[in-house]
């Protein structure tokens, strides 16, 4: 089972942090989204045991994925946010290591997904953080 937390709303160039929380230890986990009128688009991914990450094109230099294995948690942190990375964030594992790409077919189970928001600067609120 995995638990998303940490979606919410933000301006241009704001902050937001998502956590994501397994059940068990696994080898790999890994961030989508999935924009309006968009497939689901591979964001970040993590090997647990060596740290290893990997990246798509458009968040490379913004986002940062990490892990707390002691917590069975990953992390994704994202920094100057702009309205293009609004859509829904979906937290998925593998439990082999991480291999073949963003794939969604190599990835064994999926969360709910956590709502991210983003405005343009000055509209909308500064940020709101969802549960």
């Amino acid at each position: 089972q995995l638990v998303e937390s940490g979606g919410g709303s933000v301006q241009a160039g704001g902050s937001l942090r998502l956590s994501c929380a397994a059940s068990a230890y696994t080898y790999c986990m890994g961030w989508f989204r999935q924009k309006p009128d968009n497939g689901r688009e591979g964001v970040a991914r993590i090997d647990t045991g060596d740290g290893w990450s990997d990246y798509g094109d458009s968040v490379k230099g913004r986002f940062t994925i990490s892990r707390n294995n002691l917590r069975n948690t990953v992390y994704l942190q994202m920094n100057s946010l702009q309205p293009e990375d609004t859509g829904i964030y979906f937290c998925a594992l593998r439990t082999r290591f991480c291999t073949g790409g963003f794939a969604r077919e190599n990835f064994d189970e999926w969360g709910q997904g956590t709502k991210v928001t983003v405005s343009e600067w000055g509209q909308g609120p500064q940020v709101t953080v969802s549960p």
